[in-house]
Order: structure tokens, then C-alpha cells, then sequence
């Protein structure tokens, strides 16, 4: 084995490795690899080049790098001392041998692992914290994990602020940081503190609504983005409920006695809190794609019983030419909650490679008599 080949092994270890080791901080670690030396064959072969590969191991040993030999007595050459075994035994040194990028890669999350540790202690559960957001931690810009550092701090000073998510005052800290770097400031924090609660008042979830009927419309307002527990409240009682996964949609639909329609905008459809959907007639209509289709299950999974529109494989095939490919990729996937139709979609999406037909591409006034259709449909 080359160096150039014991060092690319040693790069392996350390990427493996090397969030474990900053985590744990004193682990041991050991990088044991054989050389295999030239046979007396291919020394007599090529004598030049077994003595350059004996040479370049010669020039590796150290202190902190160990080369074991062996002592070959062959007949044709003689007694040879060859280089038979590489032994690396610290974290640092193995870093180190591996090349500057990987020792580089090592340093950093080293020193910002041993940094948290120094700041809030080695507690078990942050030692594992520290391993599982390793990746996390490790992708932090310099000043972005000081402010990391300085928000665990103050939210372990300040338990119970009371503060809003943007209110959190760090010197240098723009109020859309802790919304960027929640996932990570919560695994971190839960470690230290054994509390899952930030001890910040959340920010009420809010869900756009436009209610089509004039004659509906509570003092005369029409297009409503409130939290959802005011709309919860709203004094009306829509005949049909008309859940659209893009606003586009939403906005463009067009004056309709009884019906209100929802801005789904993602998987967190919450048409199960709105009483007054719960009591109508609720249609579903999203992008033929496998995000649609996993909308349209969370929204039944929530006890929704939503009716899908345009979602068909006839549907499908028949506007290829507005198909763009899925920035997801291929995602096979069998959703209980989908209709034998809706499953049949869902798999003509995927065998034709992952693909995507947006709702707002197809024919306006073809789309509207399908939603008419089955707001009307027994």
C-alpha cells in the first residue's frame, strides 16, 4: 500500500468518524493498517520501485506515527527490513496524517464540540446531542455558531422570558436567525436543560381563507388571514370548502354561493380546526405530484373526509406536455388513505421518472367545472 493510499483510508476514518470522537471528546482512537510489503518476486522485478516505497514509509515514521517492520532473509537479495504496518493511535494524528483538509475539517468540529462541552457541561445527553446535530454544528459559520453558543446561554439564563422568537436580544443577532437555526437551538437545548420548551411565546399558526360568497362575507370581508383559532370562529357555514395546495388557485376562483376556499399551502392543512369546514363538503385539489398526494393523506389522517379533483391518472396523461420534472425526485410511496384512483396517480408520477403537474398549468374553465362538478356530486 502507498502512503498516498494509507492516507485516503485515514480520510475515510476521520469523515466517518470524526463528529463521534469531537463529541466524546476523550475517545480513543486507533487507525491500524497493513501494508503489505513487496514479495522477494517483486523486489527482484522491480528493485527501484520496492526501494522508493520502502523509502517514502521511512520518511512517514515518527512520534506520533508508527511504522512496524519485518525482516525478510530471501536468497536472491538478502536480508530486507520492510515497512509492514501503519499505526496511528489519537484522533489528532490520524487527522493529521489523512491531509490538511481533513485535519482542517477535524479542528473545527473538535474545537467547537470541546467549546459547547466547556460552556454547559459533558452530560450525556449533550455528548449525544453533539454527535446527532454533528453535521449541524460542523455547517455553522464562525460567527454564526458564536451566536449558536451566546443563545443557549441566555435561554438557559432566561427559562421562562416570555419573549417571542424574534425578541430573543443577542448582540448581532438578526430576528429571522433563531426561526433559521430552531431545529438545532432545540436539540441543543433540550440536552443542557431537559426541557423541551424554549420558554418563548409562540407565534400563532395562521392560514389565508377567501370566502366566495358575497352574501357570506362576515362585514364585508372576503380574503382573511387571521390565526386559525379566530377563523375557527368566523359566524359562517359554507356549503363547500375548497382546499387548494397553491394561492394562485385560491385567488383566481370566482364569486360561489356556499363556498369558501383555503389556502393549503404545505402538509399542514388544519382544515380538521375549523368547525364550519368539518360541517361542509370539502374538496381537495392540489399538484399531481407526490406532494399532493401526501397533502391530500395528512388532510383524511386528520379526519377529513376530502374529496379529490383533478388528481387522476386521465388527468395526468392528458396534459404530459405541461409535466415538469419533480425537484424531489422519483418517491414511491403507498398511502392508505388515498382512493383506488388516487394510488393509480401516484404510481403512473413515478414510473414516469418523478414528475410534477402544477394545478395553475391547467385550463381555467376546464378546472372550475371539474370543482363544480364535485361540489354538486352525490
Amino acid at each position: 500500500m502507498s502512503v498516498a493510499e494509507a492516507r485516503a483510508r485515514a480520510a475515510k476514518a476521520v469523515e466517518k468518524g470524526r463528529r463521534e470522537w469531537a463529541a466524546r471528546g476523550d475517545v480513543t482512537v486507533a487507525l491500524d493498517i497493513p501494508l503489505r510489503p513487496p514479495t522477494e518476486r517483486d523486489v527482484l522485478a522491480d528493485p527501484r520501485a520496492a526501494s522508493e516505497w520502502a523509502e517514502s514509509w521511512r520518511e512517514i515514521d515518527g512520534d506520533d506515527v508508527g511504522v512496524s517492520r519485518v525482516v525478510r532473509n530471501w536468497p536472491s537479495v538478502g536480508r530486507q527490513e520492510l515497512p509492514e504496518r501503519l499505526s496511528i493511535s489519537a484522533a489528532d494524528a490520524v487527522a493529521r496524517f489523512a491531509g490538511r483538509d481533513a485535519y482542517r475539517d477535524w479542528v473545527r468540529i473538535r474545537d467547537r464540540a470541546a467549546e459547547i462541552r466547556r460552556r454547559f457541561g459533558s452530560s450525556d445527553a449533550l455528548v449525544a446531542a453533539i454527535q446527532r446535530r454533528g453535521g449541524a454544528i460542523d455547517r455553522q459559520t464562525p460567527a454564526d455558531f458564536a451566536l449558536l453558543l451566546d443563545v443557549l446561554g441566555w435561554l438557559r439564563e432566561n427559562p421562562s422570558s416570555g419573549y417571542r422568537l424574534r425578541q430573543v436580544p443577542i448582540p448581532g443577532m438578526h430576528t429571522k436567525w433563531l426561526g433559521a437555526h430552531r431545529a438545532l437551538v432545540d436539540s441543543l437545548y433540550a440536552a443542557i436543560t431537559g426541557k423541551v420548551d424554549l420558554g418563548l411565546v409562540p407565534s400563532p399558526d395562521r392560514l389565508r381563507i377567501r370566502i366566495l360568497d358575497p352574501d357570506s362575507s362576515p362585514a364585508g370581508l372576503s380574503d382573511i388571514t387571521a390565526p386559525i383559532d379566530e377563523l375557527a370562529g368566523l359566524p359562517i357555514a359554507p356549503s363547500v370548502v375548497i382546499v387548494c395546495e397553491n394561492l394562485e388557485s385560491v385567488l383566481a376562483l370566482p364569486d360561489w354561493p356556499g363556498a369558501v376556499a383555503v389556502h393549503g399551502g404545505g402538509y399542514a392543512v388544519p382544515v380538521h380546526h375549523l368547525p364550519w369546514a368539518l360541517s361542509a363538503r370539502v374538496l381537495y385539489w392540489g399538484d399531481l405530484d407526490a406532494d399532493g398526494f401526501a397533502i391530500l393523506h395528512r388532510l383524511r389522517a386528520h379526519g377529513v373526509e376530502a374529496v379529490s379533483v383533478l388528481m387522476d391518472e386521465s388527468t395526468l396523461i392528458a396534459h404530459r406536455d405541461l409535466w415538469v420534472p419533480d425537484p424531489n425526485g422519483v418517491s414511491v410511496r403507498t398511502l392508505p388513505l388515498l382512493t383506488a384512483s388516487e394510488q393509480t396517480a401516484l404510481d403512473r408520477i413515478a414510473a414516469e421518472g418523478g414528475v410534477r403537474l402544477e394545478q395553475e398549468r391547467l385550463h381555467w374553465p376546464t378546472a372550475l367545472d371539474a370543482l363544480h362538478a364535485a361540489a354538486t356530486r352525490s
